[in-house]
């Protein structure tokens, strides 16, 4: 799994928002101190949240499942562009034989979860799979209803700072999926420094 920070609004444009309710702009410092223990009050103490909806963060990750995927699609106040499997999936075409045991070769397509049972039978799956790419003449639309969910995924993901504290609180507790919650964690360690005293309370660092 690979999370990159492609983009991210300054703290300023936040302060700015919240100065507005009460047209405070003259101590605004421009994104410093001031501002940022206004964010911090404001937002996080007084729980005025929206003013957060402001701060948008724009992530590039790589390497997730299927299943993370899915699980990722149910925080709905957020932006995803999925590498598409119609145009992307006939890759496997140009493959050799996948082997059970070979977890190395496999990881390139699939998220092994180190369960041996499960990695191999996730291995037959991805050469059952290109068997079918490489015998038939099937519509991909077709052929990829037998993806593993363990096939691996990219997208671009935009989010605002509220829901990503949403995000971070649920997914980064020990009861959340293992690979949401490195995710999470991902996402939280590629934030700006200066933001994260945004989410500090929301990360579970047990």
């Amino acid at each position: 799994m690979q999370v990159t920070l492609l983009n991210f609004t300054p703290l300023n444009i936040c302060s700015h928002a919240i100065r507005t309710c009460w047209q405070s702009f003259e101590k605004s410092d421009n994104g410093g101190e001031k501002d940022i223990e206004l964010i911090d009050r404001v937002g996080n103490k007084f729980k005025h949240a929206s003013t957060l909806e402001h701060l948008y963060y724009n992530f590039y990750i790589q390497g997730i499942s299927r299943a993370l995927l899915q699980e990722l699609a149910r925080h709905r106040i957020a932006s995803l562009s999925v590498k598409s499997t119609r145009y992307t999936l006939k890759e496997l075409k140009k493959e050799n034989e996948f082997k059970t045991g070979d977890f190395e070769n496999a990881s390139r397509y699939i998220v092994l979860t180190g369960n041996e049972l499960i990695d191999n039978a996730s291995i037959k799956a991805l050469e059952n799979l290109r068997e079918i790419l490489a015998t038939t003449t099937t519509s991909i639309d077709i052929v990829k209803y037998c993806l593993p969910e363990c096939y691996k995924t990219e997208l671009t993901w935009s989010v605002n700072a509220r829901s990503l504290q949403n995000f971070i609180s649920l997914r980064s507790s020990k009861s959340a999926l293992w690979e949401i919650r490195d995710l999470a964690n991902a996402i939280y360690n590629a934030l700006p420094q200066e933001h994260k005293f945004i989410y500090e309370n929301c990360i579970n660092k047990e």
